[in-house]
């Protein structure tokens, strides 16, 4: 493993700002993994940490093929993170919606502009990502429909599900959609939470990619074969949402089978402790998100629900 430094800039407030990256292998470019570029990505950068560990095993057994290079950046950001805000500290930017960027503008927009010259050398791009919407999610593989997209890749990762997404105004400005349009072939790995750890799914995101590096020949690896990944399109899923507010008491979880009609949560009114609405399932399928604030407002997605597949 060797550490590099991608990218330096002087800030205000704090010095210099720099973004490393750690190399594993020589030779043929052949993969980037990109981690946390928000400050709350805090699932995202320990699943790097995790797959740091696993990397540096494997480059020590000598099980990184001789002629290919394996690039990780675990984070664009770290500096909201310690400072516990979500986007840029001084100008509240996002640097996933700062794509493909300009080395002469933004701080956000320059580090998108130099991290995508790096990136887009590689054949593979990998980023762990987080679900724009706030609560815990099946972990499952998604792509961009550019008309460059393969399915078939995306099913090596042997994740159980594989979401298609139709391009939205915003996407022309993320690392996933400017990756496939300069030829890299790119998938966001999505795991089960943002802003806290969970260990379990950290792991199963972690041994995603490694099954994918290892059924790419970049590395020897031994590990479970995973799942045959169902595709689905991102617009058919189901959004299910509150009709009244109050505290959220969740009944359903995610990656289970509901029924129609079946109770999934019941909105609690704050002040007195009653009832004031149930939330029931409009169709048969899999939970797939399920929000976790405690207070929810009228007509917030409180789920989305996998249909069932074949009904």
């Amino acid at each position: 493993m060797n550490k590099e430094l991608l990218f330096t800039m002087n800030t205000s407030f704090r010095g210099e700002y720099e973004i490393h990256g750690f190399t594993y292998g020589h030779g043929e470019k052949a993969a980037c993994i990109v981690g946390a570029m928000r400050g709350n990505e805090y699932q995202q950068l320990y699943i790097c940490s995790l797959l740091a560990e696993k990397l540096s095993e494997i480059e020590a057994k000598g099980d990184i093929a001789s002629d290919k290079q394996l690039l990780l950046i675990p984070t664009l950001n770290y500096s909201s993170m310690n400072a516990g805000k979500v986007k840029w500290i001084s100008d509240d930017s996002d640097i996933n919606r700062s794509f493909p960027g300009n080395h002469q503008g933004t701080a956000t927009s320059r580090i998108a502009a130099t991290i995508l010259d790096i990136a887009k050398e590689y054949s593979y791009g990998i980023q762990f990502a987080s679900f724009y919407l706030h609560g815990e999610l099946v972990p499952h593989i998604r792509m961009m429909r550019t008309g460059k997209e393969s399915n078939s890749l995306a099913n090596l990762f042997g994740m159980p599900y594989v979401v298609t997404g139709m391009n939205r105004a915003f996407d022309a400005v993320t690392l996933n959609y400017n990756w496939q349009e300069l030829g890299t072939q790119a998938f966001s790995v999505y795991s089960k939470t943002t802003d806290w750890i969970d260990d379990e799914s950290a792991r199963v995101a972690v041994s995603s990619v490694l099954r994918f590096l290892t059924r790419m020949g970049i590395i020897r690896y031994d590990c479970h074969g995973g799942y045959i990944s169902s595709i689905i399109s991102e617009d058919e899923l189901v959004s299910v949402k509150s009709d009244s507010a109050g505290f959220f008491r969740k009944i359903a979880e995610i990656n289970t089978e509901i029924k129609r009609g079946e109770l999934m949560a019941e909105i609690i009114n704050p002040m007195d402790g009653k009832i004031k609405t149930q939330i029931v399932a409009p169709t048969d399928g899999i939970v797939f998100f399920v929000q976790d604030a405690p207070m929810v407002f009228q007509n917030t997605v409180c789920y989305k629900i996998i249909k069932r597949l074949h009904q």
